[in-house]
């Protein structure tokens, strides 16, 4: 094991897959010299020269465009865009090309993208690059959505993404890249999609989340314990595919369920979520589901606003105890 940054554990990946297999490149914004995202792949272009650590125009539909190019000529494209925000530059590239290439072509054409970037709120970077984003990906079918919340889950999830044949848009969290944690120092870690992550056991109530909010999620645990009430925290780790009978199992022990995340609240993943347990453990079910999400409107610079918008852990907290004594 290995001590480091969800940064660092991103940047170790994708050199130890490089090393492995000279069709995976990186392109990107100010990849090369400059660093990329949070230093995600700095200095690499001194190992893996500028052919394979690409500088690429401010230009989203073109990253996403060659990066289609090139997976479906047999190579496997890292291609990182600077704020996830940005991918609506690019939606035809994404919605239309992307997602949809290997099933027009009948499963014959691999695409092997990863399509990586950071999102969500935390350094007051206001309504055009503060978003979340994730559930938008979720509705389209043919991408895989991974959301790491830990520098493991970092590592391992990335790796199961590089070596994928099929595209997946990896969402990072800004606020999450300077978090520290233990990686395994072996290059072969993955973690499979999938399969759901029980951060902590509970009885009473189960919390759904993911990213930021899992260890938000984690600290509203701590707080309804102290009152005698235990609450499981599930962080799904991937979106597409989702691991529902994880989070079934636990609302047929717990007979209540809350979902909390930092994308807006309506029509937010959570709602899925809800819909689909509720379907799969309707007679469990002791309490309605509680969905909680940002509120309906576009994110503020304000710190002290920022904050008013997303859910609190208060508000995680108030929300299981709703399910309680309801």
């Amino acid at each position: 094991m290995a001590n480091m940054t969800y940064a660092q554990a991103v940047r170790k990946v994708i050199q130890e897959e490089m090393r492995r297999d000279d069709k995976v490149f990186v392109m990107g914004e100010d990849v090369e010299k400059l660093g990329g995202v949070f230093g995600t792949t700095r200095d690499l272009y001194k190992e893996f020269g500028t052919d394979r650590i690409r500088n690429t125009p401010i230009s989203e539909s073109a990253i996403v465009g060659a990066a289609v190019g090139a997976a479906s000529a047999g190579m496997r494209p890292v291609a990182e865009l600077m704020y996830w925000d940005f991918a609506f530059v690019a939606a035809d590239q994404i919605f239309n090309q992307m997602c949809k290439t290997r099933y027009v072509f009948g499963g014959n054409a691999k695409l092997p993208i990863v399509l990586r970037s950071q999102q969500g709120t935390g350094r007051g970077n206001a309504a055009t690059h503060s978003q979340s984003l994730e559930t938008i990906f979720m509705h389209i079918p043919g991408v895989k959505v991974a959301c790491p919340s830990t520098p493991a889950e970092a590592a391992g999830l990335l790796r199961t993404a590089i070596r994928d044949d099929n595209p997946v848009c990896f969402f990072e969290h800004k606020a999450l890249y300077i978090t520290k944690g233990e990686v395994p120092d072996d290059p072969e870690f993955m973690i499979p999609f999938g399969k759901a992550d029980i951060k902590r056991e509970g009885s009473d109530v189960t919390i759904v989340t993911n990213l930021l909010y899992v260890s938000r999620a984690l600290e509203a645990a701590e707080e309804l314990a102290k009152e005698g009430i235990s609450a499981e925290v599930i962080d799904p780790r991937t979106l597409v595919p989702f691991d529902y009978d994880t989070v079934t199992e636990s609302v047929k022990k717990t007979g209540r369920l809350v979902v909390v995340h930092e994308a807006h609240q309506n029509c937010g993943w959570g709602a899925q979520v809800i819909a689909e347990v509720s379907k799969r453990a309707f007679r469990y079910l002791d309490a309605a589901p509680i969905h909680l999400g940002a509120k309906p409107c576009p994110l503020p610079f304000n710190p002290g606003l920022e904050a008013a918008v997303i859910p609190s852990v208060k508000e995680i907290v108030d929300a299981c105890k709703a399910t309680m004594y309801r």
